[in-house]
């Protein structure tokens, strides 16, 4: 069980509103500061700007610093992940995470399953699992038929039980129905909270630990009791931290909010391997 972050925990570093966003370089920095093993670099635009040398060149900085890159996406028409996975490949990432789109499924499972076909040689050649995620315009049932009828070891689930809420899924059963296919795994709590006025309910993030994700179950359920795959597969997925923070009114308390989130989910991550492996690292 590797453990990173990714770009969802540093949203308010680069987002729009920061006058001095953290570039990709700064991203994989602020990973190894943190001591993580992993950092995924996910649905960042800027990425699409670099060319070959460039991405050879985060690759070169991430391994000097120990860490393992991944890289996320959407979609998954066999052109724009050819070339994600050619990507991958410069940054030495073996995980690609994307996502169905809606009008993608409104084709048929059959019609996805035949477009995620067309990648397997490349995912194989390259050596990347790619990784669908569970989230609201995809019912979790759909995403695994679609992964069933495909049948390849290297496409499996990107698991956020939180993405599903909104769908009227239940965390708890989409960790259990997910978990033997899951190539990776996304961390983070989630909270209902009552409107002003009492007028509804907001839908957002949550401390680890304060809000409705229960942590152990959905490790447990991923890893098993020895903290390792329960799927089979060569390897565990890892486990990478992201949060649903709001706007905290300024970018001073919305940054300090947000790297306590991380470092709060990290040590409680960091805290259930080594009990229930404590040779992991």
């Amino acid at each position: 069980m590797k453990i990173g972050i990714g770009t969802y925990a540093l949203f308010w570093e680069f987002e729009a509103r920061n006058p001095s966003p953290l570039s990709i370089a700064g991203m994989i920095d602020r990973a190894a500061e943190l001591d993580c093993e992993v950092f995924q670099i996910c649905d960042d635009p800027r990425l699409e700007e670099l060319d070959d040398e460039a991405l050879r060149a985060l690759r070169d900085r991430a391994e000097l610093l120990g860490v393992e890159l991944e890289l996320g996406t959407r979609t998954v028409g066999r052109e724009h992940l050819a070339r994600f996975i050619r990507r991958a490949e410069l940054l030495g990432a073996r995980t690609l995470r994307s996502m169905i789109q809606s009008q993608e499924i409104a084709a048929g499972v059959p019609a996805v399953a035949e477009e995620l076909a067309a990648s397997v040689p490349a995912l194989e050649a390259a050596s990347v699992t790619l990784a669908l995620e569970t989230y609201e315009q995809i019912p979790t049932a759909t995403l695994l038929e679609v992964i069933d009828l495909v049948g390849s070891p290297r496409i499996g689930v990107c698991l956020d039980p939180a993405n599903c809420v909104s769908a009227l899924e239940h965390p708890r059963q989409v960790v259990e129905a997910c978990a033997t296919r899951t190539a990776n795994l996304h961390v983070k709590d989630f909270a209902f909270a009552r409107q002003e006025g009492w007028v509804g309910f907001t839908y957002s993030g949550a401390p680890l630990g304060d809000g409705l994700l229960d942590l152990d179950h959905e490790l447990s359920s991923v890893y098993g009791a020895d903290g390792g795959a329960v799927s089979g597969a060569s390897s565990a997925p890892s486990a990478i931290v992201e949060h649903w923070l709001p706007w905290q009114g300024d970018l001073p308390a919305t940054l300090a909010l947000e790297r306590a989130w991380t470092d709060r989910t990290l040590a409680a991550l960091r805290d259930w391997r080594a009990t229930h492996r404590p040779s992991a690292r």
